[in-house]
This record gives structure tokens, C-alpha cells and sequence, in this order.
């Protein structure tokens, strides 16, 4: 059975001291309005509804943690922040994201790695740049290139080739990997999963001591 298989909902974080004080690694979710966030956790949880994309995209602004592991006992928590970069979001709330998510991204001890979900079409964008901006240098990132279905094969070798150079250059081609996804057709899924799992057995004992 997969780690990802037992999520479940843990609890809501709206500010920062209301963070889970449990010694256990966190995967951070992240990732622009409507580049599928949503969709990709469920799909490698699989789950249909565990992960739900807003109604009003860039307007909830909490950090939702889903427990992995042992009922009783969890192993790991996968965290779904808000999507950011809405263009009818206002000024607050992109603030109230600088505020809370921001600074969880930069200073959470227990943080395994980022797990940055975009759209391979859009290529990484200024606003994810941005969210690159506020991580640990050190911190792991594994992005995952949704929606890769809609492009040929070879548009898809062409956009992961500018993707590889665009973090190459950001992250000084350290402590990355990227991964081509479709939640519909399935693809990168199994890899996903596999990569996640290993992050989060090969950071317990690190995170706990």
C-alpha cells in the first residue's frame, strides 16, 4: 500500500502558531491558481475529493494538512497552500500568502521538500519565481509538470528541455527534479509516488533528531 493512499485530513492552519508542533517531515504543495494542484495531490493520493481547488481560485488562504501514515501514529503530512498569482485576487490576500505560506516555506524546519505544480504550457512563470524566491536554497524541489496531455512529444521534450534551464538557472542546478504529469491520462503518477515516498522514509529519522 502507498503512503499516499492513507491521507487523510488533519487540520487547517490560518496562522502561523497554529502550525503542528509533531517532529514529522511535511511536503509542501505549492503552485499557481489553476495549474491543477488540486488534481495532481488527489490523483497521487487516490483520492477523488481530498484536495479541493476554490470556487473563487486565490482566495483560500489557509494551510490544509492531510496526515500520512498510521492512523494514530502519522509518518509524514503532505500540506496543500494556497494557490497563488489570481489575477482577481486582492492586494490582501496576496499579502496575507506573503505572510503565512511565505513564511512557511522559508523557515518550516520540518519542511522534506516543495512540491511545485505548474503547467508545462506556461513554462515557470515570474509569480513561481517568486515562490522559488521565498524557499531555502537547500530546500529539495520536485516539480511537477502538469497537463503534459495536451501537448505532442515533441513539444513536451522542447518545454521540459526550457524548464530544466530555467531552474538550472535559479536553483544553480542543485536539489531538483522535475516530473511530466497528466492526472487524466495518468502519466508521471507512479513516479510521483515512488519519489514522494522516498523523500519523506529518507527525512524521518533526519527531521526527528
Amino acid at each position: 500500500m502507498s503512503l499516499f493512499s492513507t491521507a487523510r485530513f488533519f487540520t487547517t492552519v490560518a496562522k502561523l502558531p497554529q502550525l503542528p508542533r509533531a517532529l514529522i517531515p511535511e511536503l509542501a504543495f505549492v503552485g499557481r491558481s489553476n495549474a491543477g494542484k488540486s488534481s495532481a495531490i488527489n490523483a497521487i493520493c487516490q483520492r477523488r475529493q481530498l484536495a479541493r481547488a476554490s470556487a473563487s481560485p486565490g482566495r483560500t488562504q489557509a494551510l490544509n494538512y492531510f496526515a500520512l501514515g498510521p492512523e494514530d501514529n502519522p509518518s509524514a503530512y503532505l500540506v496543500d497552500t494556497p494557490g497563488y498569482g489570481y489575477a482577481t485576487a486582492p492586494l490582501e490576500i496576496k499579502r496575507q500568502w506573503d505572510g503565512l505560506a511565505g513564511k512557511y516555506l522559508a523557515k518550516r524546519a520540518q519542511l522534506a521538500a516543495v512540491v511545485l505544480v505548474m503547467d508545462i504550457r506556461r513554462q515557470v512563470t515570474a509569480l513561481d519565481e517568486t515562490l522559488l524566491s521565498w524557499m531555502d536554497p537547500a530546500s529539495r524541489l520536485v516539480v511537477i509538470a502538469t497537463k503534459c496531455d495536451k501537448l505532442t512529444k515533441q513539444e513536451q521534450r522542447v518545454a521540459l528541455k526550457a524548464i530544466h534551464a530555467k531552474l538550472e538557472l535559479l536553483r544553480g542546478g542543485q536539489n531538483f527534479e522535475v516530473i511530466m504529469f497528466s492526472a487524466d491520462k495518468r502519466v508521471g503518477l507512479d513516479t510521483s509516488r515512488a519519489l514522494l515516498e522516498q523523500i519523506v522514509l529518507g527525512t524521518s529519522l533526519e527531521v526527528a533528531q
